[in-house]
């Protein structure tokens, strides 16, 4: 197969494109290397991914409809990962506008060109992000997720919409997959558990919102790639029990899904960052903070249609997982 992987010079782009790769597939790897964050850290990563003979980079921003039509038009691609997206809760807040160019304007082009060169199966990122003030725990892909407390959660729940409505006019494959609290080797320094390394290594002291009130749903990114590459080959469906006056959220008469992708096992942040100490050997000097604007107290995964579906089974203890990120921090910063 031949893959276009968007994002490929992020966090879990990479480790996606890396695994597709070592498969034996073609990939097609796109970024606009933009400077959210550190552009050396985006530029190694590719790094790693150019030993492969099978990747192909190039450097292009996907609201360019223009450049990434053309790029369809000579690449045979047969399925796509779509990844880049502007990240980042707090950030929607002072950036609003990267959040309508990267995540509606740019996913729209990618709609088109799978619309257009006939792509098998549109896989693309959503976040537990969507479901917002719902309080009901383990969130659940058939519960409502319509009242996002941050822009950056209502631009991934657009695309949830958006996906469906090309599934439903032109019946294109999509899944939508709603990553909980990705973390591990070669992750993005916005993230909590990558500048909490920094500052503990450093000695300053860390913030804790809420006054470390907060549980996540912490997923290690070996355990989101075989969840992503799993339901690649898995295209989506029309749900032949769908029933139009009691709609489904998860399913449709469309070829069109959503799931949940996350280790279904909240951690107190105090556990979380108790976790971290023990790897790193030091403590660290608390911050307690009020809640953000944006933030949400808890997320819980239930995964029981991705285990049922490709028999997903996250497997990465907490614990293991932070070890490895400690590893390669201090291997990558030296």
């Amino acid at each position: 197969m031949k893959i276009l992987v968007t994002g490929a010079a992020g966090f879990i782009g990479m480790h996606v494109a890396r695994r597709l790769l070592q498969e034996g597939h073609a990939v097609v790897g796109v970024d606009d290397l933009n400077g959210y964050y550190d552009v050396s850290l985006k530029q190694s990563r590719l790094r790693e991914l150019s030993g492969f003979s099978g990747f192909r980079f190039e450097r292009l921003d996907v609201g360019d409809g223009a450049a990434l039509a053309a790029l369809f038009s000579v690449s045979d691609i047969t399925h796509v990962v779509h990844l880049a997206a502007q990240a980042g809760v707090r950030h929607s807040l002072q950036q609003p506008q990267a959040y309508v160019h990267a995540n509606l304007a740019g996913f729209t082009q990618v709609l088109e060109c799978c619309r257009h060169h006939r792509v098998a199966h549109l896989v693309y990122a959503s976040s537990s992000s969507v479901y917002g003030s719902n309080v009901r725990q383990p969130f659940s892909e058939h519960d409502s997720a319509d009242h996002p407390v941050s822009l950056y959660a209502a631009s991934k729940r657009a695309n949830e919409l958006m996906a469906h409505a090309y599934s439903h006019l032109f019946g294109l494959p999509a899944t939508g997959l709603r990553f909980f609290t990705v973390y591990g080797p070669w992750g993005r320094p916005d993230m909590a558990y990558f500048s909490f390394t920094r500052a503990i290594l450093e000695g300053k002291p860390i913030q804790l919102f809420n006054r470390g009130q907060m549980w996540r749903d912490f997923t290690y990114v070996d355990d989101v790639v075989e969840g992503v590459v799993r339901i690649l080959w898995q295209a989506a469906r029309p749900d032949p029990a769908f029933d139009r006056s009691h709609p489904d959220p998860a399913t449709s008469d469309a070829p069109w899904r959503i799931y949940n992708l996350g280790h279904q096992q909240p951690v107190p942040l105090e556990q979380f960052v108790a976790t971290l100490e023990r790897c790193l050997g030091r403590e660290a000097v608390r911050e307690y903070l009020p809640m953000q604007p944006g933030d949400v107290l808890q997320t819980y995964a239930e995964t029981a249609d991705l285990a049922h579906a490709v028999g997903y089974a996250p497997s990465t203890p907490l614990e293991v997982g932070i070890e490895r990120f400690v590893h390669w921090y201090r291997d990558y910063y030296a």
